[in-house]
């Protein structure tokens, strides 16, 4: 029992390494996610390319996470992709935009001439500010661990 407490450190030190691993694995995660989401932005810009049609959309609705656009396909069939349309910076309610879709699954569409590059920027600045945060926490818990 006394090597016990000669050997273990304290459990203030314990619970800030802790602390420690837990930011630098949430860290790791958020940077996977970050990685993962310009690479699926990429891989709808493929699907659209290899089977690309083209309209003009009526953008409907306006919100934080999803813009609603309504466009004719050729054939006469309405499309309103249920998750939105790809790339919306800049629309509001009534505008006419170009749109490019994927004539074997309309729900695909994309503003017409923007790409998964216009990802990278947010990610890109989210993940540096994701680090920041995390190298600043972890700097001070580790400068208290060495005062204890």
């Amino acid at each position: 029992m006394v090597e016990d407490a000669l050997t273990k450190p304290p459990l203030g030190v314990r619970v800030r390494r802790a602390v420690c691993r837990t930011l630098l694995v949430v860290g790791g995660v958020v940077t996977l996610v970050c990685v993962l989401l310009p690479i699926a932005c990429w891989r709808d810009d493929v699907a659209i390319e290899k089977h690309m049609g083209q309209a003009i959309a009526q953008v409907d609705s306006v919100s934080f996470n999803r813009t609603v656009v309504r466009y004719a396909t050729p054939d006469g069939r309405v499309i309103i992709p249920s998750q939105g349309v790809l790339y919306p910076s800049g629309l509001n309610v009534g505008d006419n935009v170009r749109v490019e879709y994927d004539q074997t699954n309309p729900e695909l569409t994309r503003v017409a001439g923007r790409t998964a590059v216009l990802s990278l920027l947010p990610v890109g600045t989210f993940l540096v500010a994701v680090w920041l945060v995390v190298a600043a926490v972890v700097t001070v818990l580790r400068r208290f661990g060495t005062q204890v």
